[in-house]
């Protein structure tokens, strides 16, 4: 069984720091790209960042300079952390991967990724 779990959210105060993790199981994940999504109450689903096998990055405008993903392609992990976050921040967070040759939407994409995760909140209060 294909599985994506994300953990690592919380409350913080605006300015502060959140390390997001995210554990792949059920097959290889190393070729995929992996992506962050997020969604705020009442709004749709966006792109946060994603990262290919390869390691290249690409970030939404509004995270530029204040998070940064990572992968350990031997832990079938991706982390993302998050630095002077700010109260617009606040959503639940989706990990999500792309697998390699994947032709469907594009890595900034909802409809480019088949597997997700259940979310992890994450909360910025003033």
């Amino acid at each position: 069984q294909v599985q994506l779990v994300e953990s690592g959210g919380g409350l913080v105060q605006a300015g502060g720091s959140l390390r997001l993790s995210c554990a792949a199981s059920g097959r290889t994940f190393s070729t995929d790209t992996m992506g962050w999504f997020r969604q705020a109450l009442g709004k749709e689903r966006d792109f946060v960042v994603a990262i290919t096998c390869s390691g290249n990055t690409n970030y939404a405008n509004s995270v530029k300079g204040r998070f940064t993903i990572s992968r350990d392609n031997a832990k079938n992990a991706v982390y993302l952390q998050m630095n002077s976050l700010k109260p617009e921040d606040t959503a639940v967070y989706y990990c999500a991967a792309r697998p390699r040759f994947t032709v469907r939407g594009s890595l900034i994409t909802e409809e480019g990724y088949d597997y997700w995760g259940q979310g992890t909140q994450v909360a910025v209060s003033e």
